[in-house]
């Protein structure tokens, strides 16, 4: 095991759940009924072939990020950067800069203009603060405004650093659905980690997964990071024998393999891929190309 590592845990469709035994049949306590679960498949759900081709997500888990990349999650940082912004901003500028919440009023800001002082939501940690980090790290480019003119990004500063965003991305095409990203930042050295995660459709944004991961990791610089991708397998009409279906499957893992496999800078040490029911799963483990390495962390064998 090479020290990153993913569990992956599986539930089949109509599971009974049974609770522990009752101690004894004697009791007066109410006697907890065994629940069953029956999973609607994508049919019950009115999903066509168009949604069971868009049905993925991915993730990437990214850990010992640059030091340099990982300063804008820092609050010190993320008020000079604000500040820098603040004195070019015109007023209009102002109001889109807390449009995730901000309770900081028009009137507020044109008063604090040429005074020098900043308004505390760019000095504090909060919504004001974390919209300049999204928009100055480079995560609002990854579904820009432009080609995504409905999305909305929830974003969060903490104090003395740390960050959490999360964006709703309405379908492009205008269809039904809307999709999601979520990011989470821990930037401190002893807990270097960042996660990024998606379930907006690449075919349906004009994106690759390569494109996406490669964005995503230029932003932080990740010493190593892993990335998976679940994606549903098209339907299938007609009855398949196994020498067909082992064809299929063996084509269908080649290609979904291949989307993403190079990041600029990056090796790719480790690959599995699983045929699930319904789903393929592609699992990798990626390391800079002049990373060191680092310290052993929780889990990991110290090797003499």
């Amino acid at each position: 095991m090479n020290g990153e590592h993913w569990y992956l845990y599986l539930t089949e469709p109509y599971t009974s759940l049974t609770p522990p035994a009752t101690p004894t049949a004697d009791s007066d306590d109410e006697v907890t009924q065994t629940k069953f679960i029956q999973l609607p498949d994508r049919s019950d759900l009115g999903m066509g072939p168009q949604d069971e081709a868009s049905d993925e997500t991915l993730e990437v888990l990214m850990t010992d990020l640059d030091e340099e990349s990982a300063k804008q999650f820092y609050l010190d940082h993320a008020t000079s950067v604000a500040e820098k912004r603040y004195s070019n901003f015109e007023k209009d500028d102002h109001v889109d800069v807390f449009s995730n919440g901000s309770d900081l009023e028009v009137d507020d800001v044109s008063s604090s203009q040429g005074s020098g002082i900043l308004p505390a939501e760019l000095t504090t940690e909060g919504h004001a603060l974390g919209t300049v980090v999204s928009e100055s790290c480079g995560l609002s480019d990854v579904y820009p405004k432009g080609k995504f003119p409905d999305s909305r990004i929830d974003a969060y500063l903490f104090t003395p650093c740390g960050f959490s965003a999360n964006g709703v991305i309405p379908s492009p095409d205008g269809g039904k659905g809307t999709h999601y990203f979520t990011v989470h930042v821990t930037p401190e050295p002893h807990c270097s980690y960042a996660s990024f995660e998606t379930n907006v459709p690449h075919s349906r944004n004009g994106q690759t997964s390569a494109g996406i991961i490669q964005q995503v990791v230029n932003i932080f610089k990740p010493g190593r990071f892993t990335v998976t991708v679940f994606e549903a397998k098209p339907g299938v009409d007609g009855e398949w024998d196994a020498d067909k279906e082992a064809r299929y499957i063996e084509r269908q893992a080649a290609r979904r393999v291949s989307k993403g496999e190079n990041v600029e800078g990056y090796k790719r040490v480790d690959r599995i891929v699983h045929d699930l029911h319904g789903y393929d799963l592609v699992f990798r483990y990626y390391e800079r190309l002049d990373w060191k390495g680092g310290a052993p962390r929780l889990g990991e064998e110290v090797i003499a």
